[in-house]
């Protein structure tokens, strides 16, 4: 393992002026485009109780010790502050009620001052998501850019960010595990912090763990100790809160290229590394030859238990997978590419807040199938967007084109939870919007060489959208008209809701989609279809997309008359048997919503099987909301022992209608690349246009950061 050293890089304001100078790779002229320096409002992130603008945030370093017994890390968190504007006598930090704060205490670093100086502080309710943590700072020791180092000991318990899981919970069943999951809003249960994606810092860390247990963190370097059962870290880039991610147990690796190695527990090692073998480096380079360097070193991933609440978490230089995925080559490729794409767009450059998220999913949603399409071809990645974008029209119908949920920029008010607005369009209308965006730029490798470029000119930096939009406008000045274009206007892209403004061209996937929807069209009807026609279309043969592509529209069909499901039935359902468990969930879903009794059985296997939320929610909730609840409640009370806290209940909430009472635990349902786009129910929050808070059935949202 290399040295540790730190390097107290920071970037904790949001943009710096756009360059005068000619870009790069040559995409335009020199000449800034006209309002591209105006003056915007200071930034304001409704989601953070933090004073984050009043100081610049230089490192920070957290010393912890993990307890499994107790389910309890205990130390402390040191900020390394610069003040950035005159009588900034109060610190503000995000918090969470189940942060227990012990001490807190300051020092001027080379002032001569040898002991710390004692700071009171308060704890202040913010919203149902987390708390502020208000410090006294000492007038003589604030003054604009002197350096104040700041100490806050405390313990966590429960909180939305840290995920503890017994030995039975775990893959191997031997020993306990523990991991953290930061997007959006949840680290201020980690540590407190400026939990915005506006403040990005270095980091280093300390961990004490018990013997035989492993810890990984989201960090460019690491050493371990074994004598002192010690683990060090240090993330030598600047990261935002969100990243800081740690995952401890009994973990192992196997080394897969010369810059990643896939960590698993023993027994799902093998099975991981077989799956990914060499691909890892391979889309790296690719993606290389598209945006740039990779500028994070690592690129190491760990699949974690099937109670990681979501998909796939782009932490820098350690992606979190569910292990779940391993059943589909297909998803696991989409996913990891996914998070690959991240290191350029999400971790390098970051949305300044979470409003624009779509900054984040939909240029790394974009340069997700630039990769594919390279590594892959283009009828490959225009399948896997067909099911994407047949996901986002479902969910339009179900919402209506006028639901503010379906705006890429989406204002919520304070409270409103930043996690509840992850859905489909961050993803994929902003992948519309970014396709645009290269559509008009004329040439695919032109618009490859603006992002290679937006990449550089703003890496480790958060942004919002007229940054890019300005950034754009710069490269292609010939472009500027455009901006306000009749019915395509950028600001119409951003703020209006409604289906996207423009979608590219899928034809290249013709060959592999038209069969799917002739098969489609041959079970429409009410008549079952002649036997003779169905024998040309042989299931075994196609992709996992093809097939996610008939089921997804055959359940866009249902209800469907009982002698139809009974011919699927006999035609298909023992194909779906082999396969994974994307197919699985689809034909399943089917029979729930079609209450075909004869296929209850294989419900009741799957949901004993298969203890994730991305694959027992979409089950419960249709079991519920027809008429087979009582095999639900059957179900539950038969595997509840096996499934983490909060998804048990989570799955109460739904079975028994309860409400979804405030705990410390409260974890978003909606995580953080789409991967089950026709399966995922659930009630979230949002904001309507005239900001007040509103409650939106999300169906057939699956989707993962």
């Amino acid at each position: 393992m290399a040295e540790l050293h730190q390097t107290p890089t920071s970037l904790c304001c949001c943009r710096k002026p756009l360059s005068a100078t000619r870009p790069p790779c040559g995409g335009g002229s020199g000449s800034r485009p006209p309002g591209a320096s105006t003056p915007r409002c200071p930034l304001v992130d409704v989601a953070s109780a933090s004073n984050f603008r009043c100081f610049r945030l230089r490192h920070l370093h957290l010393d912890l010790r993990i307890n499994f017994a107790v389910k309890e890390m205990s130390g402390w968190l040191v900020l390394d502050l610069v003040p950035a504007q005159q009588g900034a006598t109060t610190l503000v930090l995000d918090s969470h009620p189940s942060l227990l704060i012990h001490s807190i205490d300051c020092k001027n670093p080379g002032a001569g001052q040898e002991e710390p100086i004692s700071l009171t502080y308060r704890v202040d309710p913010f919203t149902d998501y987390g708390s502020s943590l208000n410090i006294s700072l000492p007038p003589t020791a604030v003054k604009p850019g002197r350096p104040i180092q700041i100490t806050v000991r405390y313990t966590t318990t429960d909180g939305p960010a840290i995920w503890w899981l017994d030995s039975e919970l775990t893959c191997g069943q031997s020993r306990p595990l523990v991991f953290t999951q930061g997007h959006s809003v949840c680290n201020r249960s980690f540590f407190p912090c400026f939990d915005t994606p506006a403040v990005k810092s270095t980091y280093t860390a300390t961990v004490r763990v018990p013997e035989g247990v492993t810890v990984l963190m989201s960090a460019s370097r690491s050493s371990y100790s074994t004598p002192d059962r010690v683990f060090q870290f240090s993330m030598e880039f600047p990261v935002p809160s969100y990243l800081v991610a740690l995952v401890a147990g009994e973990l192992q690796h196997v080394d897969v290229g010369p810059r990643s190695r896939v960590w698993a527990e023993p027994c799902l090692l093998s099975c991981a590394v077989k799956k990914l073998g060499g691909s890892v480096e391979r889309w790296l380079g690719v993606a290389e030859e598209l945006f740039g360097p990779y500028l994070w070193g690592r690129c190491d991933i760990v699949f974690l238990p099937p109670s990681f609440p979501i998909v796939a978490m782009e932490n820098p230089c350690l992606t979190f997978i569910i292990a779940s995925i391993l059943e589909s080559s297909e998803f696991l490729l989409i996913d990891v590419v996914h998070e690959i794409a991240h290191g350029w767009f999400g971790n390098a450059v970051t949305n300044a807040t979470w409003e624009e998220m779509w900054l984040s999913e939909g240029l790394a949603t974009y340069a997700q199938r630039r990769i594919t399409t390279e590594a892959y071809g283009e009828a490959f990645t225009c399948l896997e967007t067909a099911v994407r974008l047949d996901a986002l029209h479902r969910q339009l119908r179900l919402l209506g084109d006028n639901n503010p949920v379906s705006k890429l920029q989406v204002k919520f008010e304070p409270g409103v939870n930043p996690s509840s607005l992850m859905n489909l369009f961050t993803y994929e209308k902003g992948f519309c919007f970014v396709s645009y965006l290269s559509e008009l730029s004329g040439d695919v490798r032109r618009f490859d060489c603006f992002l290679r470029d937006y990449i550089s000119e703003f890496k480790f930096q958060s942004v919002v959208a007229q940054d890019l939009i300005d950034y754009f406008l710069q490269y292609f000045p010939q472009l500027m008209d455009v901006s306000h274009r009749e019915g395509l206007e950028f600001e119409r892209w951003l703020n209006g809701s409604g289906p996207p403004l423009f979608e590219p061209d899928l034809s290249a996937a013709g060959a592999l989609t038209q069969p799917v929807q002739d098969l489609c069209d041959l079970w429409r009807g009410c008549q079952c279809p002649d036997p003779q026609a169905l024998v040309t279309f042989d299931l075994s043969a196609w992709s996992t997309f093809q097939i996610v592509l008939f089921l997804d529209r055959m359940l866009d069909l249902s209800p469907l008359p009982q002698d139809v499901m009974s011919r699927l039935s006999a035609s298909y359902s023992s194909v779906f048997d082999g396969l994974n468990a994307e197919v699985q969930i689809r034909w399943l879903q089917m029979v729930v919503r079609n209450s075909f009794h004869p296929e209850l059985p294989r419900v009741r296997a799957f949901l004993h099987k298969h203890t994730s939320r991305m694959y027992t929610v979409p089950l419960y909730d249709d079991l519920v909301a027809g008429v087979m609840k009582c095999v639900a409640v059957e179900v539950f009370n038969q595997t509840q022992r096996r499934l983490h806290p909060n998804l048990r209940r989570t799955l109460q909430q739904i079975l028994f209608q309860t409400s979804s009472a405030s705990t410390n635990q409260s974890v978003p349902i909606l995580s953080a690349v789409p991967i089950s786009a026709s399966s995922f129910s659930q009630q979230v929050t949002t904001a309507n246009s005239a900001g007040t808070a509103v409650a939106v059935a999300l169906r057939d949202v699956n989707v993962s950061a």
